[in-house]
C-alpha cells in the first residue's frame, strides 16, 4: 500500500442456507449505498435456497452477473427493481479456508450473518469453522470485531437457543428477523427493509430503509 493510501476495510456478508434471500439482498444494496466495501460469502446450501426463492442460480465463475440479478429484484420477486453496483463486492468462495477473511490479520470492519440458518448459528457457537463463513465469523469473535447474526428460524429449540445465547456470550448480537409493522408497511419490501434496517443498526451503519419509532402513535399509518 503506497504513502497516503486508504486500506479497504470491508463488512464481510455471510449468507447461509435459511429461507431469507431478500433479506441478504436488501443489506447488500444498503451497504453499497452507504458507500461500504463489502466482502462475501455465499454458502453451497444458500445457494439452493437462493435458486428456490429467486430462480437465480449463483456461480463461483459468474458471481457478478449473477450478484447483480439478485440484488436488482425486489422481493416481491419483480426482475429490474433496483439498480445496484456490485464494483464495491469482492466474492470469496465458501470452500476457500485460505481466503482473506479467515485470517484475523485480514483487515474488516466486522461481519454480518444474514439470514443465519440454525446449523450455521451451531458451527459458529462451537467454533467449527467447517467452512469460510464460520471461520470467518470465529475470525470476527477472535478479533472482537462486530458479528451480527441475523437468525431465521421458527420455533427455536432448546439447542438453538443455548447456542445463541453462547454466541450473546461471546460477543455477537443476536437479531432476529423478526419484521416489525409499527413503520407503516404497505408491501413486502417494507418488511424485508425493516429486518435489513436493524441489521444495519447493530454494526453502526448508517441507512434510510424504514421509518423510526418518533414516539407518536399511528405515525406510520398510511392515511396519517
Amino acid at each position: 500500500m503506497n504513502a497516503g493510501e486508504t486500506q479497504r476495510a470491508p463488512w464481510i456478508v455471510g449468507v447461509s442456507g435459511a429461507s431469507g434471500t431478500p433479506y441478504a439482498a436488501a443489506v447488500l444494496r444498503a451497504l453499497l449505498g452507504a458507500g461500504e466495501a463489502v466482502d462475501l460469502v455465499v454458502s453451497r446450501a444458500s445457494r439452493l435456497t437462493l435458486l428456490d426463492e429467486t430462480g437465480i442460480s449463483f456461480r463461483d465463475a459468474h458471481w457478478q452477473d449473477d450478484l447483480r440479478q439478485w440484488l436488482a429484484q425486489g422481493a416481491d420477486g419483480k426482475p429490474g427493481t433496483f439498480d445496484v453496483d456490485v464494483s464495491g463486492v469482492r466474492y470469496w468462495a465458501a470452500g476457500d479456508l485460505a481466503a482473506g477473511p479467515s485470517s484475523g490479520s485480514y483487515p474488516a470492519k466486522g461481519m454480518l450473518i444474514v439470514p443465519a440458518s440454525t446449523a450455521c448459528v451451531a458451527g459458529v457457537a462451537l467454533g467449527l469453522s467447517k467452512d469460510l463463513l464460520q471461520r470467518a465469523a470465529s475470525v470476527t469473535l477472535k478479533e472482537r470485531r462486530s458479528l451480527v447474526v441475523a437468525v431465521r428460524e421458527t420455533p427455536l429449540d432448546g439447542r438453538t437457543l443455548r447456542h445463541l445465547v453462547a454466541l450473546d456470550d461471546a460477543g455477537a448480537t443476536v437479531v432476529p428477523a423478526s419484521p416489525a409493522f409499527y413503520a407503516g408497511a404497505t408491501h413486502i419490501q417494507d418488511l424485508v427493509d425493516f429486518v435489513a434496517g436493524r441489521v444495519l443498526d447493530a454494526a453502526g451503519v448508517g441507512h434510510g430503509l424504514y421509518r423510526r419509532w418518533r414516539g407518536e402513535l399511528g405515525g406510520g399509518r398510511p392515511d396519517r
